[in-house]
């Protein structure tokens, strides 16, 4: 008995540690207004928000409600946001939905339900994903470039 004891000690220190770090990302706590400068946009009636830089602009953006596509776009082997990524939604090859220039580092956007092609590009290098919209939740892409320059 004393041989579990000293063994589940451990492991409820490194869980009780891993929790309190991955706490912070999902944090609901109150945000700055004055700083946050996200406005839901309109292009080929879809709604769409673009931008996350900053704690309290990326905050106010995880914290919105309603969109079915989640976007993020990140470089670097720290994965560190990045804003300069030129994105194509496509409900069908050649059927544009959407076109953004220097979006990111989050996207949000509502789309209607069905499958639509992402194509991500930042430095001329592609990434492309399939989102199948639906009535369920959310669905969450990470597009992610090596070279942070």
């Amino acid at each position: 008995m004393k041989y579990l004891h000293t063994l589940l000690l451990p492991l409820t220190a490194v869980g009780v540690l891993m929790f309190s770090a991955m706490s912070p990302a999902a944090s609901l706590e109150p945000i700055d207004g004055q700083g946050v400068q996200v406005q839901s946009q309109e292009q080929n009636g879809i709604t769409y928000l673009s931008g996350g830089i900053g704690e309290d602009e990326s905050k106010a953006i995880q914290q919105t409600t309603g969109y079915n596509l989640h976007m993020t776009f990140s470089v670097g082997t720290g994965n560190e946001y990045t804003s300069d990524v030129n994105v194509v939604i496509q409900k069908a090859p050649g059927q544009t939905v959407l076109t953004l220039d220097d979006a990111g580092p989050l996207v949000y956007v509502k789309l209607p339900a069905g499958k639509y092609t992402v194509i991500a590009t930042r430095n001329g290098e592609t990434r492309k994903d399939v989102a199948d919209i639906g009535s369920g939740a959310a669905r969450n892409l990470v597009f992610h470039w090596n070279d942070a320059s």
